[in-house]
C-alpha cells in the first residue's frame, strides 16, 4: 500500500506540485494567532508522552472521541496517558473526511516520521516510538517550533496576565519571536456581574489601583495595555458572539459601571452600550500604538451547561452561531475611520455564510494607506478544513485581492499543530495550480509562485512589521 502522506499529498497536477515544492514549502511560518502556553515555550521542558503533547487540552480531538462513543474518562478524565492515546487511535479511523484525519497523519509524519496509519493495531508501537523521540532535544517545545521553521508566535493573553514568560523570552532570546496579544474579553463581560466583580478585584491587585468609578477602570486597563506594549505586543484580539454598536454617552457608561460594580444585572441595551464603548476604546489605544486589531465573531459558546459546569470553558462545547450583523460591523469600523483611528484590522467569522460579506466589508475601509489594511481573516475554527479554506480563498479572491491576503494561522493550543500551515499551503497551491492548468490564470510560475509566497509568508511579515 502506498504511503498516505507522500510528497505530493493533496497536489493533483504538475503546476500544483511545482508551486508547492518550489515556492510554498520553503517559506517560514508566522503564526500570528494561537493559544500556545508561553510558559511551555519559556521553560522548554520535555513532554512526558505524546498524549501530553497531542491530546491533552485538544477539544477538537475530544469532540470527535465523544461523538465516537468514547467515555470522558479517556478524553479529559483520569485514564492513563496510553489509555487516552489508544482511545484516540481507535477514533482516528472514524474521522475520515474530517480534517482531523489529515491533520493527525500529517503531524505524526512531520514530527515523528510515522508513515503508517494510526489505528488500534499500530497504536502501541507509535506511542512507544513517539515517546522515545520526545526525549530528544529536537522535540522540546522550542525544538518543535524550530523544526517547523516558525519565526513568530502570537500568543493570546488576558490584560491582567503578568507576562513573566514573555519577559523571560525577551531577556533570553531563542531565535523565535514570541509576543503577547491583548485579549480583553473578560474585561467587557458585564453580563455576568459576579464574574465581572471577581475580575475587577484581580485588576486592582494587578495594577495596585483602587477601582471605584468607570474612569478608574479605564485607567487601570490602560496600565495593562501599556505594559503589553512594553512586552512587544503587536495586536489586540476580541472574541465576541456578535459585533456590537450601540450609541452611548459618558454618563451612560458611568451609570452602567456603577450598577454592575454593585451586582445589579445590566439590561441587554446596557451590555451592548458598554461593550461598544470598550471595543472602541481598545481600538483607539491600539491605533495609537500601531497594533493590529482582530475580531473573532459568531460562536455560541458553552452550549452544554451540564458539561460546562463540570469542565469549564474551551473544552469542546461551542458551535457555529448565526451570521453576524453587517450593519453593526459597518458602523463600528466607520466610527473608528471617521475619527482617523482605524488600525490594520482582521475580521473573522465562524459562520462561512459571512465570507462574502466580510470580504466586501473590508474593501469599504481600505484607504490605500497599507496593502490589505482591513481584511477577512483566515478560515477559522470549524472552517479550517479543505472546503472551508477553499470557500474563504474564493471569497477573498472575488471580493478583494487574494494576493494581499496574510495567510493561515493555527488558532491552536498544541505544539504539534503547525502542519496546519502545510495543509493550507497544499490546498492553496492545488487551487492555483489547477487554475493554471485550466487556463484561468496565467501559466507563469514567476508570477503565481511569487503570489503564493506572499500569501504564505511575505504579506503577514510586512503586515505585522516583523
Amino acid at each position: 500500500m502506498p504511503e498516505f502522506i507522500h510528497e505530493d499529498f493533496m497536489l493533483e497536477n504538475i503546476a500544483a506540485k511545482r508551486l508547492y515544492h518550489d515556492y510554498a514549502s520553503k517559506m517560514p511560518i508566522i503564526d500570528y494567532h494561537n493559544h500556545l502556553n508561553p510558559a511551555f515555550i519559556a521553560q522548554n521542558n520535555h513532554f512526558n508522552t505524546i498524549t501530553d503533547a497531542w491530546i491533552e487540552g485538544d477539544h477538537y480531538k475530544w469532540r470527535a472521541m465523544r461523538t465516537n462513543g468514547i467515555d470522558e474518562k479517556y478524553c479529559s478524565g483520569s485514564a492513563t496517558a496510553f489509555e487516552k492515546f489508544n482511545a484516540w487511535s481507535n477514533t482516528l479511523p472514524k474521522t475520515i473526511r474530517n480534517p482531523l484525519y489529515h491533520w493527525s497523519q500529517l503531524e505524526l509524519k512531520r514530527y515523528f516520521g510515522v508513515s503508517e496509519l494510526l489505528n488500534s493495531s499500530s497504536a502501541k508501537n507509535i506511542y512507544a516510538n513517539s515517546n522515545q523521540i520526545l526525549t530528544q532535544s529536537t522535540h522540546t517545545p522550542q525544538g518543535l517550533l524550530k523544526m517547523m521553521q516558525v519565526e513568530f508566535v502570537g500568543t493570546t493573553d488576558d490584560p491582567i496576565d503578568l507576562l513573566e514568560h514573555h519577559q523571560y523570552l525577551l531577556n533570553n532570546p531563542i531565535n523565535i519571536k514570541v509576543a503577547p496579544t491583548f485579549r480583553p474579553d473578560k474585561a467587557i463581560a458585564i453580563e455576568s456581574t459576579e464574574q465581572f466583580g471577581l475580575y475587577l478585584n484581580k485588576l486592582e491587585q494587578r495594577t495596585n489601583k483602587s477601582i471605584h468609578t468607570f474612569k478608574d477602570y479605564l485607567a487601570a486597563l490602560k496600565i495593562c495595555h501599556d505594559y503589553f506594549e512594553s512586552m512587544g505586543c503587536r495586536a489586540s484580539d476580541h472574541g465576541v458572539e456578535s459585533m456590537y454598536f450601540e450609541l452611548y454617552t459618558e454618563t451612560d457608561l458611568e451609570k452602567i459601571f456603577d450598577k454592575v460594580r454593585v451586582g445589579i444585572i445590566p439590561s441587554s441595551m446596557e451590555v451592548a452600550q458598554f461593550k461598544t464603548a470598550m471595543l472602541i476604546q481598545f481600538a483607539e489605544w491600539g491605533f495609537e500604538k500601531g497594533w493590529i486589531q482582530q475580531y473573532h465573531m459568531g460562536p455560541i459558546r458553552n452550549n452544554n451547561t451540564r458539561m460546562f459546569n463540570l469542565m469549564g470553558p474551551d473544552t469542546g462545547w461551542d458551535s457555529i452561531g448565526s451570521s453576524v450583523d453587517p450593519k453593526n460591523i459597518s458602523k463600528f469600523l466607520n466610527k473608528l475611520d471617521t475619527n482617523n483611528k482605524l488600525a490594520k484590522t482582521i475580521l473573522y467569522s465562524i459562520n462561512a455564510a459571512d465570507n462574502d460579506m466580510l470580504s466586501s466589508m473590508a474593501a469599504n475601509f481600505n484607504d490605500g494607506s497599507f496593502p490589505g489594511k482591513v481584511q477577512s481573516g483566515a478560515a477559522w475554527w470549524f472552517n479550517d478544513q479543505m472546503d472551508g479554506i477553499i470557500a474563504h480563498l474564493n471569497s477573498v479572491s472575488n471580493m478583494g485581492l487574494l494576493s494581499r491576503f496574510i495567510g493561515m494561522l493555527t488558532d491552536s493550543r498544541s505544539f504539534l499543530s503547525f502542519p496546519r500551515h502545510e495543509y493550507f499551503r497544499r490546498i492553496l497551491c492545488n487551487l492555483l495550480g489547477s487554475e493554471m492548468e485550466r487556463g484561468l490564470i496565467p501559466f507563469d510560475y514567476d508570477l503565481i509562485g511569487s503570489m503564493t509566497q506572499d500569501i504564505c509568508y511575505y504579506n503577514v511579515k510586512k503586515y505585522f512589521n516583523l
